[in-house]
This record gives structure tokens, C-alpha cells and sequence, in this order.
């Protein structure tokens, strides 16, 4: 049975996205079977492997909302990694899904025909703790923090604390952290050292010891439809989301 991680945080502009894409395509290289789904509005884990969000025939939002099967909405991208992918219609879910059925649990039992055929299944989620969000979490086995070095960054963090309590205690009580991974990182500033400290005081070993750095390379990336690692392998964003990935890789051994 493949595991499901969702990549979470409700901030925006903590390179949720940007590690979901290149995380997963990381760990791909690595010979694993891997599935992404953007469960974001935005879509840009769609563009960030090359597929164009305005002529998806099916996304997940035919998973959560219609009846559409995992598996007719899979496409498979140039990069080994398998995609269901998003795009507008998204935007209106969490409205249409407040009155469905098992609403929180509507992503878990559409993926369920699928987990079984990867060894790892990603979900990037949206930058707010909304039913989106809760649909992530309910259907994942653990949660990947990616987190900016920066003061509001703490503040956030107590509030997807308290989310993930409450996801445990209503709907998924086997939900673990993966990670807790620092991105955009500056190692000379001392505002990130004090973050540093402090997340390391709260997560201790669950801190991953990769950063990402402030990269031009990761930035440019996604405009061309490419994970770093096919991109520019040689970039400093590209060697950490590659050492990233076999960090991950040896947490799941």
C-alpha cells in the first residue's frame, strides 16, 4: 500500500508548492513509483509538471464534486510522476462540498482504488485550513511542514498544530508529521537561526536537516513546466531538493 503525504501549511508563499512539485519528482528519480495530486486552486503543481490547467479534461475536482474515478483523471507527465491534476473549478469546491455526504473524507475514498499502485502519493494542498485542506489530511497517513525562516512563520505553525489535533481527534487518529522541512533558507540572517531554534525546540528530530536555499533556478523552474531536478539538476535548489529526497527515502525505509 503506497503512502500518502500531504504537503500542508495555511501560509502562503512558504514553497508549499514548489516542494511538493520537486519533492515528488525527486523521490521519483530515485526509481520509486510516485503520484501527485494538486488539491490547490491555484493549480500550480499542474503547470510545475507541464500540463496546462485550461484543457484538463478531468480533475480532482470531478473526484470531490462528480463521479469521476482516480484513475480516468491520472495523466502521466514527461517526468515520471504521475499527476491528477486542477484548475478553476476548484475555487467553488469547498462551497458544493459543505452539504455533500462524508465531505471530509471525499479525497480518501476517491484515491483508495489508486494508493495501491505507488509507493508514494503526494497531495499539495491549499495555503488555508478550509475543507480542502481537511479532504488532504483525512486521506493522508502523515503531514509534510514546509516552513519560511521567518517570524510569522511560528504563528502559522500553532494554528496547523492545533488543526492537526483536531484532524487526529475527529477524523484520522493515525495522521503523523513527516517533516518539518525550511525553505528559502539564509543561514547567515539570525532571525533564521531564532526560527531554527525554536521549531527545532518544538519538532526535535522530525526537523529536516536538507534546507532549500533562496534559489533563482527553483523560481525559473516552474515557468518552463519543470521540476528542478529536470531543469537544472546542478542548481543549489536542485542538489537540496535532491538530498531532501533521499532523506525522505531513508524515513521510509
Amino acid at each position: 500500500m503506497g503512502k500518502v503525504i500531504a504537503v500542508a501549511n495555511q501560509k502562503g508563499g512558504v514553497g508549499k508548492s514548489t516542494t511538493a512539485v520537486n519533492l515528488a519528482s525527486c523521490v521519483a528519480s530515485q526509481g520509486k513509483k510516485v503520484l501527485i495530486i494538486d488539491l490547490d486552486p491555484q493549480g500550480n503543481t499542474t503547470s510545475g509538471y507541464g500540463v496546462s490547467k485550461h484543457t484538463v479534461e478531468m480533475s480532482i475536482y470531478d473526484l470531490l464534486i462528480g463521479d469521476g474515478k482516480a484513475k480516468d483523471a491520472i495523466i502521466q507527465t514527461q517526468y515520471n510522476v504521475d499527476l491528477i491534476a486542477s484548475n478553476i473549478q476548484l475555487s467553488g469546491a469547498v462551497v458544493e462540498m459543505v452539504n455533500l455526504p462524508r465531505r471530509e473524507s471525499r479525497l480518501r475514498e476517491a484515491l483508495a482504488p489508486v494508493v495501491g499502485n505507488y509507493d508514494f502519493v503526494f497531495i499539495d494542498c491549499p495555503p488555508s485550513l478550509d475543507l480542502l485542506t481537511l479532504n488532504g489530511l483525512c486521506a493522508s497517513d502523515s503531514v509534510l511542514i514546509p516552513i519560511q525562516c521567518e517570524y510569522y512563520a511560528l504563528e502559522g505553525l500553532s494554528e496547523l498544530m492545533s488543526t492537526l489535533k483536531t484532524v487526529r481527534k475527529m477524523y484520522n487518529r493515525y495522521l503523523e508529521i513527516e517533516g518539518v522541512v525550511f525553505t528559502m533558507y539564509a543561514a547567515r540572517l539570525n532571525l533564521t537561526i531564532q526560527v531554527v531554534e525554536q521549531v527545532k525546540k518544538f519538532f526535535g528530530d522530525k526537523v529536516y536537516k536538507t534546507t532549500v536555499p533562496n534559489n533563482v533556478r527553483l523560481a525559473e523552474a516552474p515557468s518552463f513546466g519543470m521540476p528542478i531536478n529536470f531543469y537544472d539538476p546542478n542548481s543549489r535548489g536542485g542538489e537540496a531538493y535532491m538530498e531532501m529526497a533521499r532523506e525522505f527515502l531513508k524515513n521510509n525505509r
